[in-house]
């Protein structure tokens, strides 16, 4: 099961963790996972594009972990309309996908 992990502070997004494996398919065939890394990384790449030292990205062996470092209303809109589209994403496929 993907996990993903969102922290807030007052109305901003201070943390993003995601975590393990969809197990829908095989991997590499994994459609969930692809969807779910597709969404995540195209918003964190669009909030760096914005400004690049808004955030501080680990990714690697299947873990996302992003530190938001600064407080600004488009990278937050950016972050929240990620957060909206895994949660359609996680009322299809709730057996793959837990956000906490």
């Amino acid at each position: 099961m993907i996990k993903i992990k969102i922290d807030y502070e007052s109305s901003y997004i201070t943390n993003i963790k995601v975590t393990g494996h969809a197990n829908y398919d095989e991997y590499g065939k994994d459609i969930v996972c692809a969807s779910v890394s597709s969404v995540v990384i195209t918003s964190l790449n669009a909030a760096l594009s914005i400004n690049d030292k808004a955030l501080d990205v680990v990714d690697k062996h299947g873990l996302i972990d992003a530190k938001v470092l600064v407080k600004d209303d488009i990278i937050n809109k950016i972050l929240i309309n990620m957060e909206n589209m895994l949660k359609e994403l996680s009322k299809e496929y709730s057996k793959n996908i837990k956000i906490i």
